[in-house]
């Protein structure tokens, strides 16, 4: 497995960011595999991949840029940098751009697990990268950017959330189940591929939400260290959660359905969103169920976030369908 060995003041001062750059990549992984997890992915890949395939049909060597860079067990290195703190997607796709060339084709041989194709033995592989992601951002990801990132706002605040509750054990073992664990000892898991521990103590480590179920981990040896992990499965997917009969009664069916939602924290612009309800309405029943205390409210960044009390929590897992 692959571990980094982690000490206790590293940990203490790791923190969770964004980063439009990550989203991007995840967001071309998906394109890549052009298979959807729910129903939100099959209609954004319906809208994205034919644009994207044409895209790499034109262009053969970035095709197999990609195909070669996005390896089995491992990605290149040099498309993937840790993100930056408030870093613009355009400010983290320079760095991609300004990638050393000879780094990134010994990078590729590291993804492919072999020798480098011919046709990838030349220096403008990262500005080729750099302008496959540019596109996927300018057609894909931008246009829903600012929904994108009240989700993972979201994520952070519930992530943050459990951190208090039950430490950073708990925060790290839900990340990516099966894959990110903390095992104690200085010891973080951070893939099931066995490579060479890393000692990271000392090092900046971010941990970065993306919405497409998927991760890996970068570094910027030995400064900066990254975990990119999938956000909260009810907030990347945004379910159609049933509003139990008698809640809806006690309540009325708008007002419950917006306590039902909340099990992970939702800004009131993605509670309008999900629901389909006006920005008066929504502020109303969350007024109401804030002074009833079955909801609270935390900011995280430009956005407030609510979501249940333990209160809020009994009543709707209480009550019958």
């Amino acid at each position: 497995m692959g571990l980094w060995y982690v000490n206790a003041d590293t940990l203490a001062g790791s923190r969770f960011v964004l980063s439009p750059l990550a989203e991007v990549f995840a967001s071309l992984m998906l394109l890549h595999a052009g298979a959807a997890s729910h129903p939100g992915e099959r209609a954004w890949l319906g809208a994205h991949l034919p644009g994207y395939r044409r895209r790499l049909a034109a262009d053969p060597v970035t095709a197999l840029l990609v195909r070669s860079g996005l390896g089995r067990e491992w990605i290149a290195d040099f498309l993937t940098p840790a993100p930056g703190d408030e870093e613009s997607f355009e400010e983290g796709v320079e760095r991609v751009r300004a990638a050393c060339p000879a780094g990134a084709r010994a990078h590729l041989t590291v993804s492919l697990r072999g020798p480098l194709p011919a046709r990838l033995d030349r220096d403008d592989l990262p500005a080729r990268a750099a302008d496959l992601l540019t596109y996927v951002w300018t057609e894909a990801v931008s246009p829903c950017w600012d929904r994108r990132r009240r989700v993972l706002e979201a994520d952070v605040v519930a992530r943050t959330a459990q951190l208090g509750r039950g430490g950073w054990a708990a925060a790290l073992d839900t990340l990516r189940p099966g894959r990110t664990r903390w095992l104690g000892g200085n010891r973080l898991q951070v893939n099931l591929h066995e490579y060479p521990p890393r000692e990271i103590s000392g090092a900046e480590l971010v941990f970065v939400p993306v919405t497409p179920q998927t991760g890996w981990v970068s570094w910027e040896e030995p400064d900066r260290y990254a975990v990119v992990y999938p956000c909260a499965g009810a907030l990347a997917h945004g379910p159609e959660t049933a509003v139990p009969t008698s809640l809806g009664v006690l309540l009325g069916p708008a007002r419950a359905r917006v306590l039902v939602l909340l099990d992970s924290p939702m800004s009131t612009s993605h509670l309008v969103a999900v629901t389909g309800q006006g920005l008066g309405s929504v502020g109303r029943h969350l007024k109401v169920l804030l002074e009833a205390r079955l909801v609270e409210r935390r900011r995280a960044g430009r956005s407030v976030l609510y979501s249940r009390t333990a209160a809020g929590e009994v009543l709707v897992t209480a009550q019958p369908g």
